[in-house]
């Protein structure tokens, strides 16, 4: 039986040698805060003065919709827009309010390469999705056309989705979703506008539809305005 204080020394050890692999990066590289580039302890964390001014979403909220309500309104209350406009998805969440330092990460992951900001992102998204993903079966993205992606290099949304996979231990399905049409910015758009532009826009391929059919599918996108992208639904 291996001694536990060799076990611990050894751990010790391994756990030195790798900060100190590390430390040349750090200095050619210093993380800095995804707010405000401030040099930081570690890449991906906010500095003190970002924090306060990230504004995390909290219950109570609508228990369909997640939009926040000033006061507990009781269980299973709903939002107007869920009571008027009931969406085909049976639940969604949001980790932030898209403004500020938010809005600058998002912008930050998905305009700048940012990607190493995915995974800091994917536990707020873990923190306002639990009841979410413990009910879930597999993890889709959504995903982008062709033509951006080849633009891009990467899809935003895949990189957040990879990320609460790994986060979550579900399954991650990237390809499950495709899209076939090439739409405009959402950025912009009046509700209307956003609907129609994302219409017939998506498509389960069918060699796809075994990874999904059946399964509660955990949609992943970096910002939710008015639910247009997910109402628009994938086709066979």
């Amino acid at each position: 039986m291996a001694d536990p204080v060799h076990k611990i020394k050894t751990i010790a050890i391994k756990d030195m040698a790798r900060q100190a692999l590390g430390w040349p990066a750090r200095m050619l590289f210093p993380p800095v805060c995804a707010g405000c580039r401030r040099q930081v302890s570690q890449p991906g964390v906010l500095c003190g003065a970002c924090w306060p001014k990230l504004r995390l979403l909290e219950k109570p909220w609508c228990p369909v919709m997640g939009t926040p309500f000033i006061h507990d309104m009781g269980e299973g209350f709903l939002s107007a827009e869920a009571i008027a406009d009931p969406p085909p998805f049976e639940r969604a969440r949001a980790a932030v309010v898209y403004s500020g330092v938010a809005r600058q990460m998002v912008q930050g992951l998905k305009y700048q390469d940012r990607t190493d900001l995915a995974p800091w992102m994917a536990r707020w998204m873990m923190r306002a999705g639990a009841e979410l993903i413990a009910e879930a079966d597999v993890v889709v993205p959504v995903p982008l056309h062709w033509r951006r992606f080849l633009r891009r290099q990467f899809n935003q949304s895949a990189e957040l989705a990879r990320a609460v996979s790994k986060l979550s231990g579900l399954p991650f399905s990237p390809t499950a979703v495709r899209r076939v049409k090439l739409t405009r910015q959402q950025v912009g758009l009046e509700r209307h506008e956003r609907e129609e532009n994302v219409r017939a826009a998506f498509r389960v391929p069918p060699e796809a539809e075994i990874e999904i059919a059946g399964r509660r599918v955990l949609v992943i996108d970096d910002v939710f305005t008015t639910g247009a992208t997910v109402r628009a639904g994938p086709r066979r």
